[in-house]
């Protein structure tokens, strides 16, 4: 254990297991496994973007994991862009998205693994310079780089910051990933013997596990971080993190969440690092996404997201910043008051 405490590490009941490749079978350095599920349209892209520069059948295996789409056809995207390169597998019925990439890392091979969702992609030079980090560190159990935020037709949204000034090790990184979620999956690749060590996504989550995977992969081996901006996030109306949203699921897995991550931290600072966290994720429903679904017209969405976020924390900022919104939702009740006396 490199740092914290075993704590939960050893529970796995609730946790898929991964077993090692067998020996004497052939080992690639990469699995690219690309989870898919009515993302097509944007399939093209990510094939593109890992096949411009592919080193070839023995380095890398190429694998997309469809979880039963019903309104496009991946499996052409794949006949049309990957060529024979690219194989393809198919789930018999959908399993929703933590199980479908349980099947994807049961079906990798390589040594370093990257779930790469089939609605993301990746910049050149992505492989390379995240392989180097593995030639140069030992043991490492992860990296990740900076990623850019992207919508439905590619136009950048905003770009991650900087977590060091240099490529390297991130010191005392356990804290700070345990305090909120810093990556998203395709930019970040994995040591295939982590997850067979300390297991795969935990299922008792639904929105956070992979957050929850990161902070698990910090608290047992080293993680590196890349400086340059080489992966592509893509954020639209139609996936399941947006869905989650609306109904404010995340905030009740974010809960969900802390309460295994704080196995994980050090006695000393897991309280302290626990109510940093919930106060973070309450500050960024009040201050960010219940004004943007203020401007959407979704108050549904707005009473979920408050709601949730109160159940977080109490905090004084967390109070500050409801109480900020108090003069928007006298508006809108105001509003919606004038309607209904319209329409009578």
């Amino acid at each position: 254990m490199k740092q914290g405490h075993s704590g939960r590490l050893s529970d796995m009941s609730c946790r898929g297991r991964l077993a090692p490749i067998a020996d004497g079978l052939p080992r690639p350095l990469w699995s690219v496994m690309i989870p898919t599920h009515n993302c097509a349209r944007y399939l093209r892209q990510t094939l593109a973007s890992v096949l411009a520069k592919d080193p070839g059948l023995g380095v890398m295996q190429i694998e997309v994991v469809d979880d039963a789409s019903t309104k496009d056809d991946p499996e052409a995207v794949v006949r049309e862009i990957g060529r024979g390169r690219v194989a393809f597998h198919r789930q018999a019925v959908n399993v929703g998205h933590t199980a479908n990439f349980q099947t994807c890392l049961e079906r990798s091979r390589g040594r370093i693994v990257h779930l790469l969702h089939g609605d993301d992609a990746v910049q050149p030079g992505f492989y390379e310079r995240m392989g180097m980090a593995f030639e140069r560190v030992p043991g490492l159990g992860a990296a990740f780089c900076r990623q850019t935020y992207i919508d439905e037709e590619g136009r950048e949204i905003w770009e991650s910051p900087l977590e060091r000034e240099t490529s390297g090790v991130l010191e005392n990184w356990l804290e700070r990933i345990a305090a909120r979620q810093l990556i998203q999956t395709p930019s970040i690749v994995v040591a295939r013997e982590i997850y067979e060590q300390i297991g795969t996504f935990d299922r008792r989550l639904s929105w956070v596990e992979d957050w929850e995977m990161w902070v698990r992969i910090a608290a047992y081996r080293d993680v590196w971080f890349e400086t340059g901006q080489l992966a592509l996030y893509r954020v639209h109306g139609a996936s399941s993190t947006s869905r989650q949203l609306r109904s404010a699921e995340n905030l009740r897995d974010v809960r969900r969440a802390l309460s295994i991550i704080h196995g994980y931290l050090p006695s000393e600072t897991a309280d302290a690092t626990i109510n940093a966290s919930l106060a973070f994720w309450a500050g960024d429903a009040l201050k960010n996404r219940v004004p943007t679904y203020i401007r959407k017209g979704d108050f549904a969405a707005v009473g979920a997201q408050v709601s949730e976020a109160l159940r977080c924390s109490r905090s004084p900022a967390t109070l500050a910043a409801f109480v900020g919104l108090l003069p928007v939702f006298a508006a809108m009740a105001l509003r919606r008051m004038r309607f209904w006396n319209d329409t009578a």
